[in-house]
């Protein structure tokens, strides 16, 4: 029977994306925050208009595990254990220019945490049947295609790989999606993910010179974008066995990220940082002291008013005594030539600060 002669639903699922079919497994993973991000390369030889890519990685050789900057293969196996990865995504740029770290890091993953451990890898241009084969061996899971056309998608099915494509849904691409998708469907492709258009500093001068204006004031998607998505699932409905996942750029921040967030704060917290409902920790901090003074300081706190030793801690990287919030209320009304704030970070590696209070 054809696929169009039995209506398939188009369905919003509980992550606020669109889905025809079923969803892959890595975009069921990403959504609980398991997946790593392993930035493999910023490299990249395509030049796609709508690129998000931040100038600080964009055509750069550089190799980050979420927000950590990788220096050994250990920074990967850490970053990982850290968020209880159940999987990996390698991204780029294009991996596939680094193709032989790529394949390091997914042997290493695989041997360190089992073969369970999901991996999927963005790629950018043609791979060769060399290349396929060497993915195949290594455990490949998912080969994701950021391409136009259904070839190179149809070699790496033939090589034996689990392979689809990811492209952004374009306003007024809808006559060019669903070519795409005519092909995808003829040769057997097992998914298909589009993303929400969305402006960043780098694409921002490219996407307004096509034309493309801003969502809305609380969103930097691109208006019309959900559109032409949810245009595109209801032709493909109709008209093919395709499984296509839309993931609305608030998916990222809203969803995704924040469960990430989540599950490295539960291993990366202290005993006196409070967890909050977005995954960021809270905690007091005694601030602008010499480097020289902070353990000092530290002792003469804790003897004083019998503060138990876990609740407080030298950060001799950002130079300052770390405690519980209310730990800090109370000093600040004890110690007027000591300063003191209530902050709020990101659990990441780079504990980026997005609320400062002083006391």
């Amino acid at each position: 029977m054809r696929a169009s002669d039995q209506r398939r639903r188009v369905v919003r699922t509980p992550a606020n994306s669109i889905l025809l079919g079923r969803m892959p497994k890595g975009c069921r993973l990403c959504i609980r925050g398991a997946k790593l991000v392993l930035f493999v390369t910023g490299l990249c030889t395509r030049g796609c208009f709508y690129c998000p890519l931040s100038d600080r990685r964009r055509g750069k050789d550089v190799i980050y595990a979420n927000e950590r900057p990788v220096r050994s293969q250990r920074d990967i196996v850490e970053e990982a254990e850290l968020i209880d990865a159940l999987g990996t995504g390698l991204t780029g740029g294009d991996p596939s220019l680094r193709l032989g770290r790529a394949l390091r890091y997914l042997r290493l993953l695989k041997r360190r945490f089992g073969k369970r451990h999901h991996v999927h890898m963005y790629v950018g241009g043609e791979l060769s049947s060399k290349q396929l084969h060497r993915l195949r061996l290594a455990g490949l899971d998912e080969l994701r295609f950021h391409t136009w056309s259904h070839e190179p998608v149809q070699r790496a099915l033939e090589a034996g790989l689990r392979a689809g494509v990811e492209i952004p849904a374009v306003p007024g691409k809808f006559r060019h999606t669903i070519a795409l998708l005519r092909e995808l469907d003829r040769i057997g492709c097992p998914f298909v993910n589009l993303n929400e258009l969305e402006f960043s500093d780098t694409n921002l001068a490219a996407l307004k010179a096509r034309g493309f204006k801003i969502k809305s004031d609380e969103s930097m998607a691109v208006k019309g974008s959900e559109e032409i998505a949810r245009r595109v699932l209801e032709w493909a409905a109709r008209n093919t066995r395709l499984n296509i996942h839309y993931c609305p750029s608030a998916l990222k921040d809203g969803v995704q990220l924040r469960n990430r967030l989540k599950r490295r704060a539960k291993n990366v917290a202290m005993p006196y940082d409070v967890i909050n409902e977005d995954g960021l920790l809270i905690k007091g901090i005694i601030y602008d002291l010499p480097a020289a003074e902070l353990r000092a300081t530290r002792r003469r706190l804790i003897r004083r008013y019998d503060i138990p030793a876990e609740l407080m801690a030298v950060d001799r990287k950002k130079c300052r005594l770390e405690t519980a919030w209310y730990i800090a209320e109370e000093l600040a009304k004890l110690e007027p030539n000591l300063k003191f704030a209530i902050v709020e970070e990101y659990p990441t590696h780079d504990r980026l600060e997005t609320t400062f209070v002083p006391l």
